[in-house]
C-alpha cells in the first residue's frame, strides 16, 4: 500500500491539457481494505487494517480512516492498534483480492495491449496507439475510472505523463479516487516541486544522505553538481536520479512482467529461540518457494535469509549458488547455510527466504554433475500430488505436527496473467 493518507491531494480540472502524454499509471486506491467494505458495507468510512487479529500478524494494508492514525503496511498489527484502537482488524481474503485483481486487469487490456502489472493492485498502461480509437491519454483515464468503478465497485486514482516516473507520481497525488495530468511541457515546473524522496528508487537512507546535504527538494537536486550527487549516492544511483529529475526517463512499458524474487516469511505468534524449530520452518518456507518457482518455470541462482528478531532488529544474508535451481532441498540448504552463520542472540520473531536472480528454468549451461536430481524427481512427484490432491496431502515428515504458518503469505503477491487473446 502506498505511504500516503489521501491527505493534501491534487486532481485535475475536466479538460486539463494532456499534450504530449502517453503513460497511464493506474492504482486502486487502499485495495485490501477496499475489497473488504465491497463485501461489508457496514465497514464503510470506518478505519480497516487487513491482518490477522491475534498473535503477531502484521498490517497487509489499511483503509485510508487508519492511516491517518498512522498505520502503516508491515507494522505489527497490535502498534497499529495502539496507533488507532477504534480500529476493525480484518483478516484478508487473497482468493477474493485476485480475482478482483483480474477483473481490474481484463478492463486495462481491453483499452490497450501495452499493460505492465507492477502488482495485484497497479499498472502501466501505454495508450499512444489506442488515441484513435477511446481518445486522449486524459480522456482514456477518466473511461477507465468509470469503468472500473461500475464493473468492480471499486476506485482507482490515475497519473497520465510523458513518461512512467511522472505518471506514477501524478496517481500517487490524486489519491484516493483522482486523476491528475501533466502534460510534457509541465514536467520539469511539476518535478521540481516535488521532495527528493518522491523520486524513484530513492529510500530512507538515500533522502537522508541528501537531505544532510541540503538537498530537500528536486529543485536543489537540479542546482547539484553531479559529483556531488554521486558522492552521496554512489555512481550508479547518483546518474538515475540527475536523470529523472530532469524528467528523463527512457523506460517503456513492458507487457512480460519478469519476476524479480520470490519469496515467502512467517512472522511467529511466539518467539522462537530453538534452532530446531527454526530448521523446520526454514525448510517449510524453502518447500513454498521452490514449489512457486517450479510452477512459474523460474531457477534462482541466489538464496536469502531474512530474521527479525524479538527487539524488532532485522537483518538479512544471501549466498550464490553455484547452479540456480528451483528444488525446495537446495534452496533450504543454502538457507540453513546462511542461518549457521548468524549470531542467534535473541529469540526471532519472523523468518523468511527468498529466491533471487531468477531466470528461466533450463537456460543455464548443464553441469557434468547434478547433484539435485534425485530431489528433483521427489519434489516434482510432489508437485503432481499437491496438484491433484491438495496443497496438505503430502510433505516432509519433519513438518507434520501443528502448522506455525498459517499467516505466512508470499512477500511479493504477483498479478493474475494477462487474458489469453
Amino acid at each position: 500500500m502506498g505511504r500516503g493518507d489521501g491527505t493534501g491531494r491534487i486532481v485535475s480540472p475536466d479538460g486539463a491539457d494532456d499534450t504530449g502524454t502517453r503513460i497511464l499509471h493506474v492504482d486502486m486506491d487502499a485495495f485490501y481494505a477496499a475489497v473488504e467494505v465491497l463485501d461489508n458495507p457496514s465497514l464503510k468510512g470506518k478505519p480497516i487494517i487487513i491482518g490477522s487479529p491475534e498473535g503477531r500478524s502484521v498490517v497487509s494494508s489499511a483503509s485510508y480512516e487508519a492511516r491517518r492514525f498512522g498505520v502503516r503496511s508491515a507494522m505489527p498489527v497490535s502498534q497499529a492498534l495502539r496507533l488507532c484502537p477504534q480500529a476493525t482488524v480484518v483478516a484478508p481474503h487473497f482468493d477474493r483480492y485476485l480475482a478482483l485483481s483480474q477483473q481490474v486487469m481484463e478492463i486495462f487490456h481491453s483499452i490497450t495491449p501495452l499493460v505492465e502489472p507492477l502488482s495485484i493492485d497497479e499498472a502501466f498502461l501505454d495508450v499512444h496507439g489506442a488515441r484513435r480509437l477511446w481518445g486522449s491519454p486524459g480522456e482514456i483515464g477518466r473511461m477507465l475510472r468509470v469503468r472500473v468503478l461500475e464493473e468492480t465497485g471499486l476506485t482507482c486514482s490515475v497519473g497520465v505523463a510523458a513518461t512512467k516516473h511522472v505518471a506514477k507520481m501524478a496517481s500517487t497525488i490524486s489519491k484516493p479516487d483522482g486523476m491528475l495530468i501533466v502534460r510534457a511541457s509541465d514536467t520539469q515546473a511539476f518535478l521540481s516541486a516535488r521532495p527528493v524522496s518522491a523520486l524513484w528508487g530513492v529510500g530512507p537512507k538515500a533522502t537522508v544522505a541528501l537531505e544532510t546535504r541540503g538537498i530537500r527538494t528536486v529543485a536543489d537536486v537540479l542546482a547539484t553538481p553531479r559529483g556531488v550527487l554521486d558522492r552521496a549516492l554512489g555512481p550508479a544511483m547518483g546518474e538515475r536520479i540527475w536523470h529523472l529529475a530532469r524528467g528523463i526517463d527512457a523506460r517503456e512499458v513492458h507487457t512480460e512482467r519478469i519476476e524479480k524474487s520470490v519469496g515467502h516469511e512467517e512472522t511467529f505468534h511466539d518467539d522462537i529461540a530453538d534452532p530446531a524449530v527454526l530448521r523446520t520452518e526454514l525448510r517449510r518456507l524453502a518447500d513454498r518457494v521452490g514449489a512457486r518457482l517450479r510452477s512459474n518455470g523460474w531457477e534462482a541462482a541466489t538464496i536469502a535469509l531474512k530474521l527479525r528478531f524479538a527487539d524488532f532488529s532485522t537483518l538479512s544474508r544471501s549466498q550464490t549458488l553455484p547452479e540456480p535451481t528451483a528444488v525446495g532441498q537446495r534452496i533450504g540448504d543454502a538457507a540453513w547455510d546462511l542461518f549457521h552463520q548468524i549470531d542467534l542472540r535473541m529469540p526471532v520473531r519472523l523468518i523468511g527466504v527468498r529466491a533471487e536472480n531468477l531466470r528461466p528454468a533450463g537456460v543455464a549451461p548443464l553441469a557434468l554433475w547434478d547433484d539435485d536430481e534425485d530431489w528433483r524427481r521427489v519434489e516434482e512427484a510432489l508437485d503432481g500430488a499437491r496438484e491433484r490432491f491438495g496443497r496438505a496431502a503430502v510433505t516432509r515428515a519433519t513438518l507434520l505436527g501443528g502448522t506455525r504458518d498459517l499467516g505466512a503469505l508470499p512477500t511479493n503477491p504477483r498479478p493474475p496473467r494477462p487474458p489469453e487473446h
